[in-house]
């Protein structure tokens, strides 16, 4: 009967129009829907896992002064992360997205150097800020020499271009401008009587000091003519420094024979005064007119100067705390006295050379007392010393 019951219910339900269809698509739809379901729950499973948040990072900052030197500055940085980026119109600036770590910090900028060179930044849990530096502008000169010497002193020498000044030759013929920023310039030598070759020189300062910028000078409306002349024995003679003043001023240094010549000038009146540490001179100058012809022949003697000294003695103060004395000296009585001892003159000595006097002086000298707390007494009467 069971099966029966199976078969007639199996008929039934074919037998019922549509019936056998309409659960043939049920049982369909189960069977396509479950694994629709599985499939979303699966999903569902997928969507709901939470990703772990990213490492936190942070920022190094600073500023470059002054602004004129940090503005436009590139910064590096290396370490844990390398990086670069420019400094803003006030010389600040910031990585950003830094892990915990330590970095180097380095600006540049062409013309200038800074301070300190290198920075370093431990990031640790938090923004670094004030890495900060200061921009220098680097800076050069120009120099030459205006010749003969005689043209050359006194000459006025200007600069123009990225800068703008004006110097003096020295009495060689010597001049500089320091100071200067990496750019283009013009440097003309000018002076009342003379012309120059070449008038005027352009030059560029970059990165370096320029030297023997040089430059001719020649009197205008005539010849030029010389003096010349010796020092003798050369013993005094050598490296003597020689100076001429008059119709135009100029100074040299003789040779290692003692010989000397100033070129370059025009006709006149003119002064020749030698010198020399420790010599002098017979004569001690000489007067020289030139008139359209060198001269020569200009020749002096130099005599050693015999060494001269001053020996001091007092007697030693009877005050019981004195630690030592100093010793003053003038060039004029009962004032404007100078300490000469370079350290102070130690109880019980109680004397002292001055060996730093000069030729035809006449010295005057005092002493002080000094005790234990460094408190000085008054002057002591004054002595004086005629140096022949």
């Amino acid at each position: 009967m069971r099966v029966e019951q199976g078969r007639h219910a199996g008929r039934a339900l074919a037998d019922v129009p549509g019936l056998a269809s309409r659960a043939t698509r049920a049982l369909l739809c189960v069977a396509t829907l479950l694994p629709a379901v599985l499939v979303w729950g699966c999903s569902g499973v997928v969507s709901g896992y939470n990703s772990p948040p990213p490492p936190q990072t942070y920022s190094v900052s600073g500023t470059i002064s002054p602004a004129a030197g940090g503005n436009g500055a590139t910064v590096t940085l290396s370490g844990a992360a390398s990086a670069t980026t420019t400094a803003n119109s006030s010389g600040s600036y910031t990585f950003t997205g830094l892990a915990n770590d330590t970095y180097t910090i380095t600006p540049s900028d062409t013309g200038y150097t800074f301070s300190p060179t290198i920075l370093t930044a431990a990031v640790n849990g938090a923004n670094v800020t004030g890495m900060n530096f200061t921009a220098t502008a680097q800076t050069f000169s120009i120099s030459g020499t205006i010749s003969p010497a005689a043209g050359g002193n006194g000459s006025m020498v200007t600069l123009s271009g990225t800068t703008a000044a004006t110097t003096t030759a020295d009495g060689a013929g010597n001049y500089t401008f320091t100071g200067l920023a990496s750019g283009t310039y013009a440097v003309t030598p000018s002076r009342t009587g003379y012309a120059f070759n070449p008038s005027s020189q352009a030059v560029t300062v970059s990165g370096a000091n320029v030297t023997r910028l040089n430059f001719t000078a020649t009197p205008q409306g005539g010849q030029a003519f010389s003096i010349s002349g010796t020092i003798s024995p050369t013993a005094g003679g050598a490296g003597a420094t020689v100076i001429l003043s008059g119709a135009a001023g100029a100074t040299t240094t003789t040779n290692s024979a003692g010989n000397f010549t100033f070129t370059g000038l025009a006709n006149g009146t003119y002064t020749v005064t030698p010198t020399n540490t420790g010599y002098s001179f017979t004569p001690a100058s000489q007067n020289v007119t030139i008139n359209a012809i060198n001269i020569t022949g200009v020749n002096f003697n130099a005599t050693v100067q015999l060494a001269h000294s001053v020996a001091l003695a007092w007697i030693a103060s009877t005050t019981s705390t004195v630690t030592g004395y100093n010793v003053y000296r003038s060039t004029m009585s009962g004032s404007s006295y100078t300490k000469i001892n370079s350290s102070l003159v130690l109880a019980p000595v109680v004397s002292y050379t001055d060996t730093t006097v000069q030729n035809a002086t006449t010295y005057y000298y005092v002493t002080t007392a000094v005790d234990g707390s460094a408190t000085e007494s008054v002057y002591s009467n004054e002595v004086s010393a005629m140096i022949p």
